[in-house]
């Protein structure tokens, strides 16, 4: 494996897994996406499901959630647990990739129905948005 694709698999794993809040707070169903401009660039439909483009990655990060389980490009995630403080959702899963399954914990933050932030432990000033992409 390259050391490029070594060093995705962490950041793809915290990206994924920092975006799943109840669903009375947002519902998180659906697809993803750090630009909302490239949703087209990032996934397609392969019959009726919906999958990563082969060429996602050069456009940015997405993942789709179905429930309590999150689909990324190299990671599989499935929701333990979830707790609210405020506005902020701590959530707890564990992620399987080629490599090994993991246990992970992170935070995200609800922006609006359709954004999503996630935090960057350590520091209030650092975050990533996701927003929905249209079904």
């Amino acid at each position: 494996m390259s050391s490029r694709r070594a060093l995705g698999i962490p950041a793809l794993l915290a990206a994924l897994l920092s975006f799943v809040a109840p669903s009375h707070a947002i519902d998180l169903d659906g697809l993803w996406s750090s630009d909302p401009a490239l949703c087209d660039k990032i996934f397609m439909k392969k019959g009726k499901q919906v999958v990563f483009s082969p060429l996602s990655d050069l456009y940015g990060s997405g993942f789709i959630v179905e429930g309590n389980r999150i689909r990324g490009k190299v990671a599989r995630c499935t929701i333990k647990s979830r707790k609210e403080d405020g506005d902020t959702l701590l959530v707890s899963a564990t992620c399987s990739t080629i490599i090994a399954p993991q246990d992970l914990q992170f935070s995200l933050k609800t922006v609006d129905d359709n954004t999503v932030a996630r935090l960057i432990p350590g520091s209030s000033a650092l975050r990533v948005d996701f927003h929905r992409c249209p079904p």
